[in-house]
């Protein structure tokens, strides 16, 4: 029987930059133990001269469907009426910058805010294009929809960052919330990749009737107290030269992380989210519970349809209390369904104003006001965005199409200059004018801003090399 190796970067241990060895002097100013030393203190990271300190934590919010930048962050009130649709744009709290009328709560906080309008990419559908957004590479598959379940190739950002901070023994280096997405299958971007199922993150759940949370990781039978729990430990360690010396590493890695989230308080207790005041879980919101009956597209697609709508807004406080626990990533998805979500095809003003912008406006001013209350902006970034656009002309159904080709994200935290507009879209918000980001260069970003060097290689089970990242990181967004 032959077990395939665990994929392993370049140098197994941390890795130390060509710009620290130098600064030490060489081999001969420090010594092989002393850089062994000095990786292992730093965790296997370093910054630059001139580089913000690195960040502690990072949300990312994926607005799964594709927004239009039409109607939130970037509207054209110069453009003719068949482009810049319905809606006004409202001054917000940074001198200059403009954003949709539909996002009142944001308005407020934009001075905390830095946000891209120049994202570009080249595919044209769901999977693919979420693929890209989520793992920073096209997908392999090439843009296409899938229709039946695929392995994933490329990690996900949270599955990179736990196989690099694998030496750190986080209860959960990862967390994803409130299910997996999908189209028609789960799409392959969610997890650890060609690094392994351990580096899949730990998986939030939702219970809509409660309006709570839980991990089926964490339930333990009711007639399991810890001593006997422990007593399980021991014969488990007494046992595991014997049973566990045959099998992969990643198993005896598994059982090691599933007994240190049972004994995580801090992160069982950051699931009962009823903890909140009721004023504070008020402020984040809830949305309408999902409709019987969708409103148009045909098959009744719509955002009213949405699975467990309405805890959208609970998914981004969630998030906050999984980071004040100690997570480093926390991946939210603000839809579950393709066709029940952003993917506004069909009354693109209605569905954005009815069903889409104002919890999603209410909760993320929330969690970035409640951040920095917290004393946990600076080191926490936020990340907000959609797999792609809006078409720039609206369709015959009143609705707007896929559109890759330019759109909006948002960061705030983290050390991003706050109030900054980096790129800006064409007259008809069709293509980048300024400055065009890619999702290679904000994947390159998330690992820069944890301290991580994105051309740091990574193996794959055939042990092919493969950069973390293969943009740049966009320095300009940060102070």
């Amino acid at each position: 029987m032959t077990t395939r190796s665990e994929p392993r970067s370049r140098c197994p241990g941390p890795r130390i930059s060509r710009r620290a060895l130098l600064r030490t002097g060489g081999l001969g100013g420090l010594g092989l133990l002393g850089l062994m030393r000095a990786a292992q203190a730093s965790g296997g990271r370093s910054t630059a001269p001139g580089d913000p300190p690195p960040i502690r934590a990072c949300i990312l919010v994926f607005y799964y469907g594709g927004p239009s930048h039409f109607e939130t962050f970037d509207p054209k009130p110069e453009a003719p009426l068949e482009v810049r649709g319905e809606f006004r744009p409202i001054a917000t709290s940074a001198p200059g910058v403009f954003v949709s009328e539909l996002q009142p709560k944001m308005a407020t906080v934009m001075h905390k805010v830095a946000l891209i309008r120049s994202m570009t990419h080249g595919n044209r559908l769901h999977d693919s294009a979420s693929m890209e957004t989520l793992t920073g590479r096209p997908a392999p598959q090439g843009d296409q929809e899938l229709f039946s379940p695929e392995p994933q190739f490329y990690p996900s950002f949270g599955g990179a960052l736990s196989y690099l901070r694998r030496g750190e023994n986080l209860a959960v280096p990862h967390a994803a919330l409130p299910f997996a997405f999908h189209n028609v299958v789960d799409v392959p971007c969610q997890g650890g990749g060609f690094l392994g199922s351990a580096y899949d993150p730990f998986q939030v759940l939702v219970d809509m009737a409660d309006r709570s949370y839980q991990a089926a990781l964490l339930r333990t039978p009711a007639d399991l107290p810890p001593a006997r729990r422990g007593r399980r430990r021991a014969l488990l360690d007494a046992m595991e030269g014997a049973t566990l010396r045959g099998e992969p590493r990643a198993m005896a890695d598994s059982y090691e992380r599933a007994y240190r989230l049972l004994a995580s308080e801090q992160v069982r207790k950051a699931l009962e989210i009823d903890r909140e005041d009721p004023k504070l879980r008020d402020r984040y919101g809830y949305d309408h519970p999902p409709a019987s009956v969708g409103a148009g597209g045909g098959g009744g697609n719509g955002a009213e349809l949405g699975i467990a709508r309405e805890m959208r807004g609970q998914n981004l406080l969630m998030a906050r209390r999984l980071v004040e626990a100690g997570v480093p990533f926390v991946n939210v998805y603000d839809f579950r369904q393709q066709g029940q979500n952003w993917d506004a095809h069909f009354k693109v003003f209605d569905q954005h104003r009815d069903h889409l912008v104002p919890v999603a406006d209410q909760s993320l001013a929330a969690l970035i006001e409640d951040l920095d209350a917290r004393g946990l902006l600076d080191s926490t970034l936020v990340v907000a965005l959609g797999e792609f656009g809006r078409t720039p002309r609206i369709n015959n159904d009143a609705g707007r199409d896929h559109w890759p080709d330019c759109y909006s994200a948002v960061l705030a935290g983290g050390g991003v200059k706050g109030g900054f507009v980096l790129g800006s879209s064409d007259r008809m918000g069709a293509y980048p004018a300024s400055d065009p980001v890619t999702p290679a260069d904000l994947a390159a970003t998330i690992y820069w801003r944890f301290g991580f060097d994105p051309s740091l290689e990574l193996h794959d089970t055939t042990d092919r090399p493969h950069p973390l990242a293969t943009g740049r990181p966009v320095r300009t967004l940060f102070a």
